[in-house]
């Protein structure tokens, strides 16, 4: 059975420092590899678009990929890969991310390339106007002509919260990305990609003196510009069931989504991980509680799981998030039955709890997923810097799995008894041929 024991709490050495301009740089050196990963989070995601300006935050990410000062366009690129690295970035609903892996001695590369962006994009008509057209054409291909494309992530949020901040299209409507503007893009960068509202992450085979040297070289002369406040993205918790429907003319078989509302997974984060090993409790695995009811007793689903966030990212968002249940049906099975018999399997473990035996297992999964990931320099740096921007702790990332192995059955069942029917967002997908 797992346990909190050390040898679960990745005990890397961090070291933090803050630039003049407001930059917050934290290292974590290891010399097990010789490899570095060099990693900027913003505080900047989609919940921080303003009404009529929804997917810039992901537009803007297309747009740092364009070149800068002192960099033309694709050099980035080249002179990554020209040192036998990788490199790529992201946008999420509470950050936007841009990273590279590179071996040791090409640590100073990197360190300019992000500082030269940092500085001074290139935003221009041209290259706002292309990357408009990129982003698009991702709309298609990964939402408009993919079956489930937008479900359930970009059509639940619209039922489960209130607020434009969480309810709006993270990827964009195309009226508000064409009508997009230069102006707009370099406001965009002056308000949010001030080195202020910005962590620089370095992990890997570095010598902390010397990198701070290194950082204080190039970013030291990036201009400071005073941080926005932090958009606040928490609602009231819902009191009501809320329900609706979309049809997908693409989708091969009806689906159902359910959420619930969840604690803050930043101010109340120990009893959020309860609600985390709830879901995997339900749903991941063989031999979880819905995969068990729903597809092998009960024959009432082709597929299901659960995940807590979004992107089943439970880690590095704010409040308000929810747990998530999909579950892809035949279509002579009604959503009501598999509505029916998700709230009965949440019910159980409200009612009777957890065993801890099942409760060790999902743990010991869990929590390996989670070492494992940070195996890698690159993986353990993005653990690192996230953390320290949503968490304010970057020493959070190594602890994760120990606090996951200490979370009790009556935690879990605490956490089961707030997944209540009469809070629930339920979104039903419908095929074009009608009604499930």
């Amino acid at each position: 059975m797992s346990s909190p024991a050390a040898d679960l709490t990745l005990r890397h050495p961090v070291e933090r420092f803050t630039l003049d301009n407001g930059l917050r740089v934290v290292l974590a050196p290891d010399s097990s590899v010789p490899v570095v990963a060099v990693s900027v989070f913003y505080d900047v995601g989609m919940r921080s678009e303003p009404e009529g300006r929804t997917g810039f935050a992901h537009l803007f990410e297309h747009v740092m990929f364009q070149g800068s000062a002192n960099v033309p366009k694709m050099e980035h690129a080249r002179l990554v890969q020209a040192a036998g690295g990788t490199f790529n970035g992201s946008t999420h609903q509470d950050y936007t991310n841009y990273f590279e892996a590179l071996p040791a001695e090409a640590l100073e590369r990197a360190l300019f390339l992000e500082a030269d962006r940092m500085a001074a994009p290139a935003i221009t008509e041209e290259n706002l106007r292309n990357q408009i057209d990129v982003v698009k054409e991702e709309i298609r291909v990964n939402v408009l002509n993919r079956p489930y494309g937008a479900f359930p992530w970009l059509q639940l949020p619209q039922i489960a919260f209130e607020s434009f901040a969480n309810t709006h299209d993270g990827y964009g409507s195309f009226v508000d990305l064409e009508s997009s503007t230069v102006a707009d893009a370099q406001d965009f960068f002056d308000r949010y990609y001030a080195p202020a509202n910005a962590v620089l992450c370095l992990g890997g085979d570095l010598d902390v003196t010397e990198t701070e040297k290194l950082v204080r070289r190039w970013f030291d002369q990036v201009p400071h510009r005073p941080a926005p406040p932090t958009p606040y993205t928490g609602e009231p918790s819902p009191t009501t069931a809320r329900h609706g429907v979309v049809v997908d003319p693409l989708a091969p078989a009806p689906a159902l989504a359910i959420a619930w509302r969840v604690p803050d997974p930043v101010a109340d984060l120990d009893t959020y991980l309860g609600t985390v090993l709830l879901s995997e409790l339900l749903s991941e695995g063989d031999a979880s509680r819905l995969e068990l009811r729903l597809v092998h007793r009960d024959h009432l689903a082709i597929a299901q799981s659960s995940y807590v966030g979004l992107f089943g990212d439970p880690f590095d968002v704010r409040d308000a998030t929810t747990l998530t249940t999909q579950v892809h049906h035949p279509a002579e099975i009604t959503p009501e039955r598999v509505l029916a018999a998700v709230h009965e399997e949440v019910e159980k473990v409200a009612q009777d709890g957890v065993p801890a035996e099942e409760l060790a297992r999902v743990q010991a999964r869990t929590s390996a997923q989670l070492l494992r990931g940070a195996d890698s320099v690159l993986g353990r740096t993005l653990g690192f810097a996230s953390a320290e921007l949503i968490h304010g702790r970057a020493e959070l990332a190594g602890e994760l799995a120990a606090r996951l192995a200490a979370v009790t059955p009556e935690a879990v069942q605490h956490a089961a008894r707030g997944l209540v029917p009469d809070t629930a967002a339920v979104l039903e997908l419908h095929t074009a041929g009608g009604a499930a």
